[in-house]
């Protein structure tokens, strides 16, 4: 595995990234009935893209934490942390030093969607709140869907506009 090189410029590159998903996951999201639209896979993209899989992961897990502790919006579970952590790490595995195309968003996000969003967050609220949490099944995959389309066709645009994309790598140099 290769080693990230730090810089005071990608530590702070990455502080800013963090910054961004809370301000989009914690203040920005949209919920509507049946889901909640975030854009907090945005700062996630540009991680993957920039850090390697364990240092995406561990910022993106922190900034899960940080998020949780500060802005609750129920209690702490150390299992949506977890799930945060593997979320970074698996867009690292996939977009770190690679070319962003339209096979490798949809692979990453089916498997961030199906195996973590759908199968991890749901044994976690299985966990914390009983049998009560599988009614939620059919919203959540309704919601999952959706939110899947959204983080594919807003990677692919990250992905491929290259002044943005050409910038953040010249910083983080």
């Amino acid at each position: 595995m290769e080693k990230q090189r730090f810089t005071a410029k990608s530590i702070a590159l990455m502080g800013v990234l963090m910054a961004l998903d809370l301000i989009l996951s914690r203040f920005f999201a949209i919920p509507t009935q049946f889901v909640k639209i975030s854009f907090a896979f945005i700062p996630l993209v540009f991680m993957g893209m920039l850090y390697t899989p364990i240092v995406a992961g561990s910022a993106n897990a922190l900034s899960d934490f940080i998020g949780a502790n500060l802005f609750p919006t129920g209690p702490y579970f150390p299992g949506f942390t977890l799930t945060a952590f593997l979320s970074g790490f698996i867009y690292s595995t996939f977009y770190y030093k690679k070319e962003m195309t339209l096979k490798r968003i949809i692979t990453v996000n089916l498997i961030v969607t199906v195996f973590l969003n759908l199968g991890l967050n749901t044994l976690w609220l299985y966990m914390m709140y009983g049998k009560g949490a599988l009614a939620f099944i059919p919203s959540r995959i309704i919601s999952s869907s959706i939110m899947f389309v959204v983080h594919v066709f807003g990677t692919y645009w990250l992905g491929n506009v290259k002044v943005l994309q050409n910038q953040l790598i010249k910083f983080n140099a």
